[in-house]
């Protein structure tokens, strides 16, 4: 019988140890890297046309300062989409800021936002 309670003592701290690092990692908050908000309904709606651009574009822009507010990154294509939704309602210029702020978050879009950039910039 000692043999036997000496088994249970010595698993009995690695289990407490693994029960205490599990209950650490469920009491962390949200971590998500990037805050979604409202980008993927828009751009549902964008793809459904059932929203003009004007008000896909005021829906984003509002979505864009709730995540600032709440200190975290818009996620990739958020800035490409508002930026092509300025681009088809005239408003080249803003559409430019916005593709460059993509570059700028995530430089692995440089190739396709320049692309953009180049097709925006030529006369139609």
């Amino acid at each position: 019988m000692k043999r036997n309670s000496k088994l249970k003592a010595g698993t009995l701290v690695p289990l407490i140890a693994a029960s205490m690092f599990l209950a650490g990692c469920a009491a962390r908050q949200d971590s998500s890297l990037y805050q979604w908000d409202a980008y993927q309904p828009q751009v549902y709606e964008y793809f459904k046309g059932q929203k003009g651009p004007e008000e896909q574009i005021d829906a984003l822009e509002k979505s864009l300062q709730q995540i600032r507010a709440k200190g975290k990154m818009p996620p990739p294509g958020f800035q490409a989409q508002l930026g092509m939704l300025y681009a088809s309602v005239g408003k080249n210029g803003q559409a430019m800021q916005e593709f460059e702020a993509e570059k700028e978050l995530f430089p692995e879009s440089s190739a396709y936002m320049d692309f953009l950039m180049k097709k925006k910039s030529k006369p139609l």
